[in-house]
């Protein structure tokens, strides 16, 4: 008996020890056959090349893919972590076995390309802890069997295109700690059982269609950091545990309809750093609390109906960069304080009821880049401090009462870009030369002043200038008959008191027609009277001879953006959210958005929550498809774009460089490519012999710019009628710097052969040199082209001889 219980005693264990080995190899075979399974129905997947059978043994002999990629098992080989985030997955994960990966812990399925729906099947994996399946195309509603994973604490499904309700379920998993269903199509009421979930620190559903009330305990547990709803349909109060929430870090509630008090339901958050609830019906004065929060950054309340002054303690905040409290109801005057907020880079306050004077202490802000004081009732003279503010790009100052004297030191704002708007004030005396001086200004308003004098002739020397209006003001004299005067309308100089002109409907001043152009080699549209014949070779010629005159050189300050490796850049924009808006308005560059392609990548078009639209230029150098010349021509791209400012060359907004995506932002042309409009008949009508001249003209000015405006010159080396984009009126603009260089002094460039057949001239494809020459010839062959209506082939190679070749059929031509 001894002996019987002594052989037990070992004999259980090592029983147990099979047993338990037994069942490893099973579990261990049922995950490997699980994943193959799930390999074999998607597409082919390169990231899954390593998941092959039989994979290696472990020393029990179970077979386990814990050598795959993506995979982690624990001790006993038992898959815990499937993560494949960022590897370019395609297909569903619908015939995935969840029940045969019960140890699973952790499931990273983001920013990948997979669709479908989201099984239900999934709610069986009891142990999970992360589930992130966001940036994908996941479509169809959450499943409710998610409130069977109670170990959760990281949920996201953010950026699909997932539809229904949250299901009250959620309200089960006590452990979260971050969910995340931002950018989505979700609607319905929110589930109040979010109140239950006392550990919660991040909460994103912003960009849904959820309607009713946010759920009032948010931050029961006080644990809250980032709570963002923004851009849903949401009403009721602002929840009341968001008072206390002392925690909170970033708070985005904007374009709502929350209803609520700001002076009454927020308190005092020592760590908070971004605020925005625009756009809602909170009503109430602005407290002084708000300059107790020290860390606070952004302080967003745009499109409310809030009252009152502004306190002079919100200046104090040492780190306050963003203030917006447009569109309100504010009165009072601007406090003094203000020029204690050193780091702020924007201020808008327009569409209020802010009375009295300027302070002139907004002259030591100098890191702002945005000012907008319209629509309020300003008066008194614009203090001349603000030209101190060097880094100003949009200034607006519309629909004030100001008077006096444009300040002559605004010309010093070498940083406008994007608009400078002084219309409708009581401004008057003459418009100062200096404002000449802003190189890089796009948009000038000056109407409905009491403006006098001449227009000053500099002002047609702006080259980046792409729209002026002078209107409604005492003007008089001659019009300036070059640069922006030769686009402007009528309407842009209209109610002045004794101005005349070209431009119709202005009287002449008995100014002879071949002064329309000034003297820098700009006679091209001087013979538009006479377009037949051998005039028309003389055209593309004096055209040519146009880029080819050195022009008195003029250094322009540029703003010189610097490419770095891994990051977003957006020009005046919120770099995060516009990156947010992008990836959603493309559904992730789904084709459907795709209005171009060449051998970089493919163009996307993309309307923001606005209106406006961009073009999106994403490059075919994702790190699952890196090609290293791509890579090489977008950074030759950026570094030309960020040098160059110029009415005729598509402006850049911004860049994004980063393993998932590489893109660039241009602004949108509604008239597409030049070789697309050449080539349809019903849109080549649109273009008369004017408008043709016009667009050589625009062109020749921009290479010139190029050449002789640019330090170092910049050469494109790829003209042609593709990388010719047109505006909706028409106007052309030269886009495509990926074959772009620099050409510095006292060096010779030699480089691989760049351009497109047939544009590029034949001796420059075998010397490999880069000079003005490779622009120079392209630009000629492009204005035969439009001239012509089509490309004009060997016409090219017959033109060097035409004194020779009496058979030259200069009608087709």
């Amino acid at each position: 008996m001894a002996q019987q219980q002594i052989f037990l005693v070992f004999l259980l264990p090592l029983t147990c020890f099979v047993f338990c080995t037994l069942c490893s190899v099973t579990s261990g075979l049922a995950e490997t056959e699980a994943l193959l399974k799930w390999k074999q129905g998607l597409p082919k997947q390169p990231a899954l090349d390593s998941w092959v059978s039989p994979p290696e043994a472990n020393s029990s002999g179970a077979q386990t893919p814990c050598s795959w990629r993506g995979i982690n098992c624990d001790s006993s080989g038992r898959v815990i972590e499937l993560n494949l985030n960022n590897t370019g997955l395609e297909g569903t994960i619908e015939k995935l076995n969840f029940s045969a990966l019960p140890n699973l812990l952790t499931l990273n399925l983001q920013d990948n390309k997979l669709s479908g729906n989201i099984p239900e099947g999934i709610g069986v994996l009891s142990k999970l802890q992360f589930l992130s399946l966001d940036k994908n195309h996941f479509s169809g509603s959450i499943p409710q069997s998610l409130g069977n994973c109670t170990d959760l604490r990281v949920l996201s499904m953010a950026l699909n295109n997932l539809s229904g309700i949250i299901p009250p379920s959620i309200g089960r998993l006590t452990n979260l700690t971050d969910v995340r269903f931002h950018r989505n199509h979700l609607h319905g009421d929110l589930p109040q059982e979010f109140g239950n979930v006392s550990s919660l620190i991040v909460v994103h559903l912003s960009y849904n269609n959820f309607s009713g009330h946010l759920p009032p305990q948010v931050c029961r547990g006080g644990k809250l950091v980032n709570f963002t709803a923004a851009y849903n349909s949401l009403s009721g109060p602002i929840p009341m545990s968001l008072r206390n929430c002392s925690s909170l870090y970033r708070v985005q509630l904007q374009h709502n309809q929350l209803t609520g008090h700001v002076d009454q339901d927020f308190g005092v958050y020592p760590d908070l750093t971004y605020i925005d609830i625009s756009f809602n019906r909170v009503r109430g004065e602005l407290s002084a609390n708000w300059g107790s929060c020290q860390s606070l950054e952004a302080l967003i309340m745009a499109g409310n109906s809030i009252r009152g002054n502004i306190p002079g303690e919100m200046f104090q905040l040492k780190q306050l960069q963003k203030l917006d409290l447009s569109w309100n109801h504010i009165s009072g005057e601007i406090p003094t304080q203000i020029r204690n907020a050193s780091m702020l880079y924007l201020l808008k306050l327009d569409r209020n009821n802010i009375s009295g004077m300027m302070p002139a202490s907004i002259g030591s802000l100098s890191n702002l880049e945005l000012l907008d004081l319209s629509m309020n009732r300003l008066s008194g003279s614009i203090p001349y401090q603000l030209g101190n503010c060097y880094k100003l790009l949009n200034l607006n100052l519309s629909h004030n009462d100001f008077n006096s004297q444009i300040p002559y030191q605004i010309g010093n704002l070498y940083s406008l870009e994007d608009f400078l708007d002084l219309s409708y004030n009581s401004l008057s005396g003459k418009i100062p030369v200096d404002l000449s001086k802003l190189n890089n200004l796009i948009n000038m308003n000056l109407s409905h002043n009491n403006l006098s004098g001449s227009i000053p002739d500099s002002l047609s020397t702006m080259l980046s200038l792409s729209s002026i209006n002078l209107s409604y003001n005492n003007l008089e004299g001659p019009v300036p008959n070059s640069g922006i005067f030769d686009i402007s309308y009528q309407s842009d100089l209209s109610n002045n008191k004794d101005l005349c002109g070209r431009i119709h409907g202005l009287r002449s001043c008995n100014v002879s027609i071949s002064h329309w152009r000034s003297n820098k080699g700009k006679a091209v549209i001087s013979i538009v009277a006479s377009l037949a014949g051998l005039l028309l070779v003389s055209l593309v010629l004096v055209g040519i001879f146009v880029v080819c005159s050195k022009l008195k050189s003029r250094i322009i300050e540029q703003n010189s953006g610097i490419m770095k490796e891994s990051t977003f850049s957006i020009l005046h924009f919120d770099g995060k959210n516009l990156y947010d808006d992008i990836i959603e308005a493309t559904e992730n560059f789904d084709d459907k958005y795709c209005i171009g392609q060449g051998a970089s990548g493919k163009v996307y078009k993309m309307v923001m929550q606005g209106g406006e639209k961009l073009a999106i230029k994403k490059f075919r150098c994702e790190e699952y498809d890196l090609d290293l010349q791509i890579l090489k021509a977008f950074k030759s791209e950026i570094e030309a774009m960020t040098e160059i400012r110029h009415r005729n060359i598509v402006k850049l907004y911004g860049f994004c460089s980063q393993r998932s995506h590489t893109f660039a932002v241009y602004e949108y042309m509604e008239g597409g490519t030049l070789a697309d409009f050449l080539k349809n008949d019903t849109k080549a009508l649109k273009l008369d012999w004017l408008k043709r001249v016009d667009i050589v003209k625009c062109v020749a000015e921009a290479l010139s710019y190029m050449h002789h405006d640019c330090d170092p010159p910049i050469i494109h080396r790829d003209i042609s009628s593709k990388n010719i984009l047109l505006s909706a009126n028409l106007e052309a603009h030269v886009s495509d710097f990926g074959t772009a260089k620099f050409l510095k002094s006292n060096s010779s460039v030699l480089t691989a052969f760049a351009g497109t057949l047939g544009y590029a001239a034949p001796e420059l494809a075998y010397t490999l040199t880069v000079s003005e020459k490779c622009d120079v010839f392209s630009f000629g062959v492009l204005a035969f082209e439009i001239l012509m209506g089509e490309h004009p082939g060997d016409l090219i190679s017959h033109v060097h001889a035409f004194d020779d070749d009496p058979n030259i059929n200069f009608k087709e031509i």
